[in-house]
């Protein structure tokens, strides 16, 4: 595996229609938004929910790309499996836990899930296998323009029991309620450490995996309710030293978002996203943009 030797910030541009991307069960499950200035929210745990769903079916079955945050999930039972790993085993024989034992679990922790050096974990509620810092941060995705949650009259011609049938006469109807964010295109900043890359085993290839689950996330994660969520944008900045060489807010200062549209917009070719490259500061280079 080669090791990642450079800090990196990333921009990700994604957009929803006629979907809730991020319903806040806080708020009835609305679309999340920011009460002052209106504009949407996607929480950073709900983007890494996407990215971890996609390694799950991309990786199924393969040594060392297994998820530690997934559905069903008996954490401190995972955790517990640790110490059954013979390296683990070997730094426990006196009998009693060590620091070193308990490091060498939390390298196997890093070495066997992807989420877990690629994310962080606490991972003291069970035998404890320490606390791993992930490299790999995200912000909340925000909204480039405030949205508009509408919400919707939905009918099911089904009831749920017997009782409700007889109440309604055989009618069998139960009315709903969908909220939905006609579109919205939103922003997400990302940084991603070299410096705690080399201390969970997140390697050059995990990096490439990653930039391909932030790529295809949305495809292998449908739901109705969702509607059509895209990445529409990958912008990355990737430094000459594994500290960084500028400032990252100095480079996503860089990235400018313009509506082009009289009006609402509703589709992404709404907006113009430009980079300033002549600002681009010596020692840090675009890598990659999709």
């Amino acid at each position: 595996m080669e090791e990642l030797k450079n800090k990196i910030d990333f921009v990700l541009f994604i957009d929803v229609q006629d979907g809730n991307p991020n319903g806040d069960p806080d708020a009835g499950n609305l679309p999340r938004v920011d009460a002052e200035t209106g504009e949407g929210l996607i929480s950073d745990v709900c983007l890494k929910r996407k990215v971890r769903n996609y390694i799950q079916i991309a990786k199924l079955g393969e040594a060392g790309y297994d998820i530690f945050i997934k559905e069903k999930a008996i954490l401190n039972s995972l955790i517990d499996e640790s110490y059954d790993d013979e390296s683990v085993k070997e730094k426990g024989k006196k009998g009693k836990k060590t620091g070193e034992q308990v490091d060498a679990a939390r390298k196997f922790m890093c070495a066997k899930y992807y989420d877990v050096r690629t994310f962080g974990a606490v991972m003291t509620t069970g035998k404890n296998a320490g606390q791993v810092r992930g490299p790999i941060q995200l912000t909340f995705a925000r909204s480039v323009d405030p949205i508009v949650s509408m919400e919707h009259s939905i009918t099911r011609i089904a009831v749920t029991t017997d009782k409700e049938a007889e109440k309604q006469g055989g009618d069998n109807h139960t009315m709903g309620r969908k909220s939905t964010v006609p579109y919205g295109l939103y922003r997400c900043h990302g940084f991603i450490s070299a410096n705690l890359a080399k201390q969970t085993g997140f390697s050059e290839e995990d990096l490439k995996l990653f930039w391909e689950a932030l790529k295809n996330m949305f495809d292998c994660d449908r739901s109705a309710s969702r509607g059509l969520m895209s990445t529409q944008k990958l912008i990355i900045f990737r430094h000459d030293s594994e500290l960084g060489n500028v400032p990252a807010n100095k480079l996503f200062d860089l990235v400018t978002v313009k509506k082009k549209c009289e009006g609402a917009a509703r589709s992404f070719v709404d907006y113009d996203v430009s980079i300033d490259t002549s600002k681009l500061p010596e020692h840090v280079h675009l890598e990659e943009i999709i």
